[in-house]
């Protein structure tokens, strides 16, 4: 029976279509990256090989998380957001920060390993924003809130110090949809909107870069071979895989047209190969895990559940709203991985662990709802009495 019990979410619908993406995922990073891998360090299943180490890995931190006591996570949980910090701040010291095509995002690990802070803090703030939410059941009781904006505040300037702007655009804005869903005030929100838009158009029409890529978005074929050549190729790898696909493995943009094939642009490949039917099985099951997650959190009533369910969806659905958005031209470029299917063991790992949370407050939601109901079906003095032993 408590065997039963304690595997009991490994039915859950949300697990079945997390599993399926892990599969998918797979298949994409092999796929997608067999050619470059070959050149690069002549074995085609370098990036499959590691992944599919981390995805092993991230499956045993998933069921793991799925029984950790939530008690403890609601009282320990804003350490991850804490740990996720120092290690941006471990990315500037030298001989540990690795620099990538002009950002300092990673740290280097042993064995040829990387791993990115910046996804563990993307993925942690949810954790971050319920604890604050039901701080009198955490060691946050005791701090001021001047050192809780600090800790909120200065590993976001962080992020812009890297640069990596998408991770702090989302964190900003499940920020912003975290209050609004939990009651601050019009006003408030209204406040906020108008101090955090004019300083959006700073941070990113006065950095030469990034006002390029907007150039770019805007008009991808002023300059077709540089700034726009990314989308172009992206746009041209989803025409020509129609509606059915060119065939599993058969693609062209990924033979060096498509930059970042495996990783950021992963959707275009997936969109050329499978086609626009593919394209949307896997946008559905995307949809489905979204939609799961936010009729979890409508449902509880526990604060700190709640907060981190709807953090969690809402990172979720923003990380592939973006990366979306940008293989098929609709937003500026901006390299943001694509959830399960992109190659990458930190945002692979994590997103296992924060899921792993979501299917442990739902098998909690779903044990509470029996118990429930389970009380209403009792007499009025069994009722009273199995209140009594559970209070005890």
């Amino acid at each position: 029976m408590l065997r039963s019990r304690m595997f009991s979410h490994l039915s859950s619908p949300l697990l079945l279509v997390i599993l399926s993406l892990l599969g998918i995922g797979l298949v994409q990073v092999y796929s997608s990256s067999y050619v470059f891998a070959t050149e690069s360090y002549g074995d085609g299943l370098y990036f499959f090989k590691r992944q599919f180490a981390f995805a092993i890995l991230g499956f045993i931190i998933l069921l793991m998380a799925a029984q950790v006591p939530l008690r403890w996570v609601e009282k320990w949980g804003w350490m991850v957001w804490v740990l996720a910090s120092f290690g941006i701040l471990a990315t500037f010291i030298p001989g540990l920060g690795v620099r990538v095509g002009g950002a300092i995002r990673w740290l280097q690990l042993p064995l040829g390993l990387r791993f990115e802070p910046s996804e563990v803090l993307k993925l942690s703030f949810s954790l971050f924003f319920a604890t604050l939410l039901a701080r009198e059941s955490s060691v946050l009781a005791r701090v001021k809130w001047p050192w809780l904006v600090l800790m909120f505040a200065a590993p976001l300037v962080l992020l812009l110090k890297q640069p990596d702007f998408g991770s702090f655009a989302i964190i900003i804005c499940v920020g912003v949809g975290l209050l609004f869903a939990f009651g601050l005030k019009w006003r408030f929100i209204i406040s906020a909107l108008a101090v955090i838009m004019p300083a959006f158009y700073f941070l990113v029409m006065k950095v030469d870069y990034r006002r390029a890529r907007v150039l770019a978005f805007l008009d991808p074929w002023a300059d077709p071979e540089q700034k726009g050549f990314q989308v172009i190729q992206s746009m041209l790898s989803f025409h020509s895989g129609g509606l059915t696909g060119a065939g599993l493995g058969q693609g062209q943009g990924k033979l060096f047209f498509l930059p970042e094939a495996h990783t950021d642009f992963t959707m275009a490949v997936l969109g050329e190969e499978i086609g626009f039917v593919g394209f949307l099985v896997v946008m559905s099951l995307y949809g489905f895990i979204v939609l799961r997650g936010l009729q979890i959190a409508i449902r509880l009533e526990n604060q700190f559940h709640k907060a981190l369910a709807l953090g969690i969806s809402m990172t979720f659905a923003l990380s592939v709203f973006i990366n979306a958005g940008v293989v098929m031209g609709l937003l500026p470029t901006k390299g943001l991985t694509l959830p399960f299917l992109s190659y990458g063991g930190s945002s692979l790992v994590v997103l296992c662990f924060m899921f792993g949370l979501l299917l442990n407050i739902e098998k909690q939601d779903a044990e509470e709802n029996e118990f429930s109901g389970g009380l209403r079906r009792q007499s009025p003095f069994l009722q009273r009495q199995t209140k009594l032993s559970s209070v005890k």
